[in-house]
């Protein structure tokens, strides 16, 4: 693997003669070549004075180097150059990567690149804004075999996000998989026994804090999967131990039932973060459980702590659905035929629901169409119901989940170990007939006119959960009505899929520039189901085709692409509202189109048939990273 240090001034020649075999690389002639020579020349006082560093293999021979010339706020990538042999192996992202942390620690806020036309795509992959075009060739004179012009970009060098820092003290992490037995612990009627859509949803463990050290994860997930996304966000060597369960909760008394790899987890100095608090995890980490530590999990509690608060007042804008719980089945009839009678539409909850499990939106044309209340709630799970007052109520038979503007938000952010709150921001949630399908993170995703409301009452919120005990991650979700209202729904006291997008924008803003947009969508449907090898080949063409747009693709959960109806969880990342969408379009039209000109599969075996399984407890024979 290369790695990157300080040039030396004895270098100055052969770096030299290195730019001039990069330059010739892309085809031009030797009268522009000679043309460029002077100014493309290394001097020995150049290589501390123009800052430039080396990468080199473990061998020493140099394969790329690049300066950051000027100062503070304003610098610029004078040479980015990667000898010809070496083109392609990741050197020039190495190199990049590297610049924009020094830009950082200089104190940088703009850093422009003026690009040779063929390194074009290679700034825009890695995430630099195109501005306008540049002067002519780099001698200044359009000499023949030469380019046209320059192509200038910028990039805001930024650190990593405080919040984020906080999260984890700064450093790496072991991540603990445990979405399965979080869910387990409520009991609830409408969620999955087996938690087999919980083990898939683990592998979003990959993304509980900017860099993960460890992954512990339920099911076995594909070498590829884990080399990909470590390259794509930057990581360096991460372990993975999987397999651990693949029916029912208990992730954390599965490691617990193998010492030696208990012992290595706990052992390492780093902080293990979870999906979220479970007894079982408590034991594991070491870490007291406190009863009533997830009370405002609970859609109830939650609307009760909603409802003091607003008592308090300072909260214009926030307005509280009202909410009945319902004592027996037939009151829950009784309540929801009476709206539907009124013309009212009418949310129906069960206790701890994830993930809009359990929740049900009926508009009065549809308990007509059913024959009922009392029919459409004979096909909802058993249980505890809420009956809910629908915000914005549609029109007869309109979808509830079908406005033209934004609908579902949601509030992020933690109370650390000592109980202060960091906010990690707002964000837009996708979430069709009250079923969640993923969210959008990042500088505009919330309108103007709710941002400002929507962190306050979510900063409140976290005040009162910092205030009783509550430590860790947590979220506040909101409708909207359409007038300039939002209206708390519940609370979440774990990580999300949107936790997962704030997560991965701020590991993009400090690999390739401030302001990214990302965007989480669970499911994306697979044409065909596929062996792990065409996997890894589907995900790698993604990413490049993804990165000549400017974006990054992300494969966030693969395990479902071995489901007898295939899908894919996915993170696409921009600088721009257009590009993320054309990124997202793009992923969903190529996974669709996966199988096309094939019949209807085969059955195949539950997992994948061409390789064994990996041990229960072992480390992966692999380097992932």
């Amino acid at each position: 693997m290369a790695k990157v240090r300080a040039a030396r001034p004895a270098e100055a020649e052969a770096l030299t003669a290195l730019v001039m075999r990069s330059k010739a690389y892309w085809g031009y002639g030797p009268e522009f070549l000679a043309s460029c020579a002077e100014e493309l020349r290394i001097r020995p006082g150049d290589v501390t004075a123009r800052r430039i560093v080396v990468a080199e293999d473990g061998r020493g021979t140099v394969l790329g180097l690049a300066s950051l010339d000027g100062s503070a706020p304003l610098a610029s990538l004078g040479l980015l150059f990667v000898e010809p042999s070496a083109i392609g192996r990741g050197v020039g992202r190495l190199l990049y990567r590297d610049a924009l942390r020094r830009a950082v620690e200089l104190g940088v806020r703009r850093l422009v690149i003026e690009a040779d036309p063929h390194a074009a795509g290679f700034y825009r992959a890695m995430g630099a804004v195109a501005g306008v075009a540049g002067v002519s060739g780099v001698s200044g004179v359009a000499a023949p075999g030469g380019p046209e012009a320059l192509v200038r970009f910028e990039v805001a060098p930024v650190p990593l996000a405080g919040w984020a820092r906080a999260w984890t003290g700064g450093g790496r992490a072991v991540h603990v998989g445990n979405v399965a037995e979080f869910n387990a612990q409520f009991a609830d009627a409408s969620l999955d026994r087996e938690q087999r859509a919980a083990h898939d949803y683990a592998c979003l463990a990959a993304f509980y804090s900017p860099e993960p050290a460890v992954l512990v994860l339920p099911r076995a997930v594909p070498r590829g999967w884990t080399e990909l996304v470590c390259r794509q966000l930057g990581w360096a060597e991460v372990e993975v131990y999987d397999g651990l369960v693949e029916r029912g909760p208990g992730l954390s008394d599965a490691v617990r039932a193998r010492p030696a790899l208990a012992a290595l987890l706990t052992g390492a100095g780093l902080p293990l973060v979870p999906w979220g608090r479970t007894r079982p995890f408590g034991l594991l980490a070491d870490r007291p459980w406190r009863e009533g530590e997830l009370r405002y999990e609970s859609k109830s509690a939650a609307h009760e702590l909603f409802a003091r608060i607003l008592a308090g007042g300072g909260h214009p804008g926030i307005v509280l659905p009202a909410q009945w719980r319902a004592g027996s089945r037939w009151a829950a009839v009784r309540l929801v035929a009476a709206r539907a009678k009124a013309g009212e539409s009418t949310v129906l909850k069960s206790e701890h629901g994830v993930g809009g499990s359990g929740t049900t939106v009926l508009t009065p044309g549809e308990v007509r169409a059913a024959g009922g209340a009392r029919a459409v709630l004979r096909r909802l799970p058993r249980g505890p119901l809420l009956v809910e007052e629908f915000i914005g109520s549609p029109a007869d038979g309109h979808d509830p989940a079908g406005d033209d503007g934004p609908r579902d938000l949601t509030y992020d952010g933690f109370v650390d170990a000592e109980g202060r709150l960091h906010e990690a921001g707002a964000a837009l949630m996708d979430v069709r007939d009250g079923c969640y399908r993923g969210a959008t993170a990042g500088p505009g995703a919330v309108p103007g006119w709710a941002e400002k409301p929507l962190l306050a009452f979510g900063e409140a919120v976290g005040r009162e959960l910092a205030a009783s005990g509550y430590r860790g991650w947590f979220d506040v979700d909101f409708v909207t009505d359409g007038t300039g209202r939002l209206a708390p729904t519940e609370t979440n006291l774990r990580l999300t899929g949107p936790s997962i997008a704030f997560m991965v924008a701020a590991r993009l803003d400090a690999l390739r520039g401030a302001g990214h947009l990302v965007r989480i969508a669970d499911r994306v449907e697979l044409g065909a189901r596929l062996p792990e090898a065409q996997l890894d080949e589907l995900c790698a063409a993604l990413a490049r085709d993804c990165a000549e747009l400017g974006a990054v693709f992300v494969p966030a959960i693969p395990t479902g692409a071995f489901d007898p109806a295939p899908w894919l969880g996915v993170l696409v990342g921009a600088h721009s509202r257009e590009v993320l969408d054309a990124a997202e379009a793009l992923v969903r039209a190529r996974a669709l189109a996966v199988g096309a000109g094939f019949g209807p599969p085969e059955p195949e075996p539950e997992r994948r048939p061409e390789r064994g399984p990996v041990s229960r407890g072992s480390r992966r024979d692999r380097p992932v990273c």
